[in-house]
């Protein structure tokens, strides 16, 4: 019974796309702890807003916001061919699994170093390993806790608004109901971060200000995304055969109202 589970396209899919799924939720959660300028990325000078009394606002952000917007793709994929249920599902294993991930780091911080390790990175400039080790994977606890609220709430928004829009749409416009759904939540996302992370630590003006400078560079990055939504959905269609993917898209949206909707296919 489960090899020939596993031989069924639409398993095979599943799996794929929920390892890719939560592989990019703790790769995105790891690499965070750097920031970037975006300006320095595409080769502008800094924007310099000023808003809420901060000045010389600019894009200065997380390494992590470069995986993130693919994630909500990710999810209005599933939601669309699987129904909310698999994603809440696959979203509180990613979160499950990047907690777990942020223990093993502090384990491994805390093992005492071998004596050669901490000054073998000198030749490339490091003086101490350890403390380069602990710099990177040593995220402060509220950021931690900051950025796991932020996922889990941001993605059970995402399949809220999915739905929502899907239904007043009866189905049609993938591209409306995805970038919609992504950018309700990405909205979400970035001030539950910042107002767990930084509550106390920045002023509400710095919060809100930071905020809307994240928002900006999700906002359009949801938008640039749009076609490859549509994209990528063809492809699973060719993948799976119209007839299977008519159907599954029929069962994930009846999903959502608690009911079980039949689609004849051909044969």
């Amino acid at each position: 019974m489960v090899t020939s589970a596993f031989h069924q396209r639409s398993t095979r899919l599943l799996i794929a796309l929920s390892a890719f799924f939560v592989a990019n939720a703790l790769i995105a959660e790891s690499i965070g702890t750097k920031l970037f300028s975006f300006e320095k990325l595409v080769g502008m000078d800094p924007v310099n807003f000023s808003m809420f009394g901060q000045e010389g606002l600019a894009f200065n952000l997380t390494c992590g916001v470069l995986l993130w917007p693919l994630e909500f793709v990710m999810t209005d994929i599933v939601n669309e061919f699987y129904g909310p249920k698999v994603v809440r599902r696959i979203s509180f294993i990613a979160i499950g699994l990047i907690a777990y991930a942020f223990l093993m780091f502090y384990v491994a911080i805390e093992v005492p170093p071998a004596d050669f390790w901490i000054g073998s990175g000198k030749k490339n400039g490091i003086d101490n390993m350890q403390t380069a080790f602990g710099g990177i994977f040593g995220q402060g606890m509220r950021i931690i806790v900051g950025s796991i609220v932020a996922f889990g709430v941001s993605q059970l928004v995402d399949v809220y608004v999915f739905h929502k829009i899907k239904k007043a749409t009866k189905g049609r416009h993938i591209w409306m109901r995805a970038t919609g759904s992504t950018l309700v939540s990405q909205l979400v996302d970035s001030y539950i971060v910042l107002f767990i992370a930084f509550w106390g630590i920045f002023s509400w003006q710095q919060i809100l200000s930071f905020g809307i400078m994240n928002y900006i560079y999700k906002f359009t990055a949801a938008l640039v995304l749009t076609p490859v939504i549509v994209w990528v959905e063809k492809r699973i269609e060719a993948y799976l055969g119209k007839d299977e993917a008519r159907r599954m898209k029929a069962e994930a949206a009846g999903e959502d109202d608690g009911q079980h909707i039949e689609v004849p296919t051909a044969g």
